[in-house]
């Protein structure tokens, strides 16, 4: 009797044990998909903030959601002549009006509804890079963007024969974080359950190898002796 309630009770743990790491294991790995996208940068575009072959990991948000300094990974115009996404940052909005160069101290930089932008992120301090003037109304549901290298960056400066160089929003895949602690849980939480499937199989192993040892121990029941005759 010992022997059955030990069996029956490895069975339901198995059971229980399993079925819980998967529902966990999926669910983190649907909700890591459904929220975050993780990329690596094949250009300098973005230097120094992220130098080439950095991994990033950006959070799913709609492109009305960025504001002004965000960087982003968004899904280039045709124009660009480039298939996958590339990563930016958020120079103008819809409304704003974005011009360059005018005089940031002793630099010349860019100014956006005439106040000049402060910019510590820009490669070397040059945030204009090719001398190349632009002054631009950014069209609402849009957005104006430029790379932090500003010397090497295929960007909004280039294309501003079209919608004034600008983006749609609906273009945005979604805005670069520094802050990993939530997605760290996520990845926390699938491996838990990747875990918790592992030890459901063992112990359902051992359910059926105490079931088999059950089946073993129960002696054969003997045959009727035939009748002997008179």
């Amino acid at each position: 009797m010992a022997g059955r309630t030990r069996g029956r009770g490895l069975g339901i743990s198995a059971l229980v044990l399993g079925v819980l790491g998967l529902v966990l294991a999926v669910g983190a790995v649907a909700w890591l998909r459904a929220a975050y996208g993780v990329s690596t940068l094949a250009g300098d575009s973005m230097r120094p903030t992220y130098a080439r072959g950095t991994g990033i990991v950006w959070e799913r948000v709609d492109g009305g959601e960025v504001r002004r300094g965000d960087v982003v990974v968004f899904t280039p115009p045709a124009s660009y002549g480039i298939g996958a996404p590339l990563v930016k940052r958020v120079i103008g909005v819809g409304g704003d009006r974005v011009r360059c160069c005018t005089a940031v101290g002793s630099r010349e930089g860019v100014s956006v509804n005439g106040k000049p932008v402060e910019e510590p992120y820009v490669y070397g301090g040059d945030a204009d890079g090719v001398h190349r003037a632009y002054d631009v109304t950014v069209p609402q549901g849009r957005l104006f963007l430029l790379g932090d290298y500003r010397a090497d960056s295929q960007d909004s400066r280039f294309h501003l024969d079209e919608q004034s160089g600008t983006v749609s929003e609906s273009a945005v895949l979604g805005r670069v974080t520094d802050e990993r602690t939530v997605p760290a849980l996520g990845v926390t939480a699938g491996l838990l359950g990747g875990v918790l499937v592992l030890v459901g199989v063992g112990l359902g192993i051992g359910f059926l190898v105490v079931r088999r040892r059950e089946a073993a121990s129960v002696p054969a029941m003997p045959w009727p002796a035939p009748p002997m005759g008179g």
